[in-house]
Formats: structure tokens, C-alpha cells, sequence
């Protein structure tokens, strides 16, 4: 039986990092702008446990924003002592931490053992130096990697962080650091298009006209390649975009950028669009005028028939067909199911993804 996953978000914004890099206001990601202290760590965690359903569920305390590990060792413990109190009673079953690469040594390791963390996640951004240096990282390429392994080597499951355009980053130097992070090979990983966010340092760039952000699409295009090259691989990506919140949303704290609050189904959508293209493209049949059914799996749908049905239209509109039917069945989340007129085909997603990448070189 499956359980159901819940998380206990803890924002920690700037806690410990002294870097500004050009695209950070963690205050204003976050919303928060106090220090955390061990008793609202106390508080939110039974807040959220009130509100969790019971039985087959497993809930893990996150420490998000700023970088944990940067903290001073003492208010390190302070604030895990909480989470590790209820991970030894039963009530959570796991702790998660975001922190940076240069932040990460044995007796960092050493402490976050001690005290029950399970999965530490490095916001490494990009791993080309020029883009990490234009960015204000304040770290290369290598600590990441010296980093990663001593997190493995730890027992710890490794997530990896990245953004797609940064300053001085194109979509081949995203592609490029999506396939070191194969090599790595992380537990998770996140994909964020770069915002310009206000009162940082890239807003200033914008707004001096030294910065360009991706358009929308652009931005969908790049984080797509990027998604069905960790599927390749089986790696887990846990978020594709930025958690939209009261105000990181366009016209408030979002300045300018790629923002959407579903972007990974416009990233999904995109994909879905992608593979029935290549399929029917090499199809040898005649289709226009036909009627297309295809039948996927239920929580699949709006991924296939896309936002306002841009998918359909699109496809109806390249193929001349007559129509598209799309319905949920109970099929595996890699099949799709083909029907038109008495030719039927069941093709999979995967292996339609991995062919698409290699005719396009990028695996």
C-alpha cells in the first residue's frame, strides 16, 4: 500500500548565509523576515500535524531558505533537537535541509548525523563556472561535486538544486549541468526558472538593461529537456518552478521572468505535445480528417489535453484531423494508447522520450 508524503515546511530566509548572490531575497521568496527560533519550530510542526490526515502517511520536517548548515552549530542544534523529539516519538518520520556546497565537511556531516537528518539537498545552481561567478555563488564547480560525494559517502540522501536562466546561462549550459548531475546520480532533484525578484541585485540589472529574462515558453522549452533527461535516468525531480505565494506572483515580488503558478504542468504539457508529435510524424498512415483517441492514465489527462486544451487544438490544427478524444483509463503512467479509425498502437513515453534526446544529441 502506498503512503501519502507531507511536508513540514521550516523557512530559515538568510539564516547563516553571508553570499547575496544576484537573484536572492530569501525574505521575500519565504514571506518571513524573524529569525527562527526552536519553539516556532515546535509550534508550526504541531500546527501541521493537526491538520494531517492519520494512517498510511509519512511526514518529513524541511528547513528551507537561506543555508542551515551556515548556521552557527549551537542554533544548528537548538533547531533540530525539535524535529529529531518527534522523528524518536513516532510523530514525523524524516528531516530534510537545504544548504550550499561550500558549506558541507565532515564535522558538518558529522553534527547532521547526530541529529537524525535524512536527505540534505545542495543548491548548486549551474556547474559552469562562468555562470556560478556572474551569479555571485561565491563557489565553483569542484566544491560541488567534493560535496556531493561526501554526502553520499554519509549515508545521506543527496538532493541537487538548479536554475535555468541565470546570468550568462543558455540552454546548453543547463542541459550540460543537468547531465553532470546524472553523473552525480542525486536521490532528488528541483528545477527553478531564474525571477527577478525585487530588491536584488538582478532587478538592478534588469532594470539597468543588463539582464534579459527567459519568456515563458523559453523557460517551458528548457526545463522540458531537462525533465525528460533525469526520466531517462530515473531520477526524481520533486519541483519543476518556484511555490507561488501571496507574493511571489507577477506585479507583486516577481518583477519580471518566467513566473506561472502551474509551471510544471506547462512544462508536463510540453512533453506530452513532444512525444505525440514524434509518433505522429513517423507514422505511416493517413490521418487527416481522422478521429484520434488516446487513452492514458486518470492523472495524466490535463498534462496530454494541456492548459485550455492548447495541446488538442494544436495537434487537430498540424494533423488536420477531424478530433481528439483524450480519456483516463487505468494504464500504466508510461503508456499511451493509440486509436484511430480500426488501427490501434500502444507506444510508451519513455522510450520515445530516449530516442527523441538521442536524435537531438543531447544524450
Amino acid at each position: 500500500m502506498s503512503r501519502d508524503h507531507f511536508i513540514i515546511p521550516i523557512f530559515v530566509p538568510h539564516y547563516g548565509c553571508p553570499h547575496d548572490c544576484v537573484f536572492c531575497n530569501q525574505r521575500r521568496i519565504t514571506g518571513l523576515s524573524t529569525d527562527v527560533t526552536p519553539q516556532y519550530v515546535r509550534d508550526t510542526i504541531e500546527e501541521y500535524l493537526y491538520t494531517f490526515p492519520k494512517g498510511m502517511i509519512t511526514v518529513e520536517v524541511a528547513f528551507y531558505g537561506g543555508s542551515f548548515t551556515g548556521i552557527d552549530k549551537e542554533i544548528q542544534k537548538e533547531l533540530l533537537e525539535i524535529p529529531l523529539e518527534y522523528k524518536n516519538n513516532g510523530k514525523i518520520d524524516g528531516i530534510r535541509l537545504s544548504t550550499r556546497p561550500d558549506y558541507i565537511d565532515e564535522e558538518i556531516l558529522d553534527l547532521l548525523k547526530e541529529y537524525g537528518v535524512d536527505t540534505i539537498e545542495l543548491g548548486v545552481q549551474s556547474l559552469d563556472d562562468t555562470v556560478l561567478y556572474r551569479s555571485g555563488r561565491g563557489h565553483y564547480s569542484q566544491q560541488v561535486y567534493m560535496a556531493s560525494k561526501l554526502i553520499k559517502e554519509y549515508g545521506f540522501n543527496l538532493g541537487l538544486q538548479m536554475m535555468v536562466g541565470l546570468v550568462g546561462d543558455s540552454k546548453e549550459k543547463a542541459i550540460y549541468t543537468a547531465k553532470e548531475f546524472i553523473k552525480i546520480d542525486p536521490f532528488c532533484v528541483r528545477i527553478y526558472p531564474t525571477l527577478v525578484i525585487k530588491d536584488t541585485y538582478l532587478e538592478k540589472m534588469y532594470k539597468d538593461g543588463k539582464y534579459t529574462p527567459l519568456s515563458l515558453e523559453e523557460a517551458v522549452d528548457i526545463a522540458a529537456n531537462l525533465l525528460m533527461i533525469f526520466e531517462c535516468y530515473n531520477i526524481h525531480v520533486i519541483r519543476v518552478g518556484l511555490q507561488p505565494t501571496e507574493n511571489i506572483r507577477l506585479g507583486r515580488d516577481v518583477v519580471a521572468g518566467p513566473f506561472h503558478p502551474s509551471f510544471r504542468q506547462l512544462v508536463e504539457s510540453y512533453i506530452y505535445r513532444m512525444v505525440l508529435e514524434e509518433y505522429l510524424d513517423q507514422l505511416k498512415k493517413d490521418i487527416v480528417g481522422e478521429k484520434l483517441i488516446i487513452e492514458i492514465s486518470n492523472k495524466n489527462i490535463s498534462n496530454v489535453v494541456g492548459q485550455k486544451s492548447c495541446n488538442i487544438r494544436y495537434l487537430v490544427n498540424k494533423y488536420k484531423l477531424k478530433k481528439i478524444k483524450v480519456y483516463g483509463t487505468n494504464l500504466d503512467k508510461d503508456i499511451i494508447d493509440i486509436f484511430i479509425d480500426d488501427f490501434n498502437d500502444k507506444i510508451s513515453r519513455k522510450e520515445i522520450i530516449k530516442n527523441y534526446l538521442k536524435t537531438k544529441g543531447i544524450i
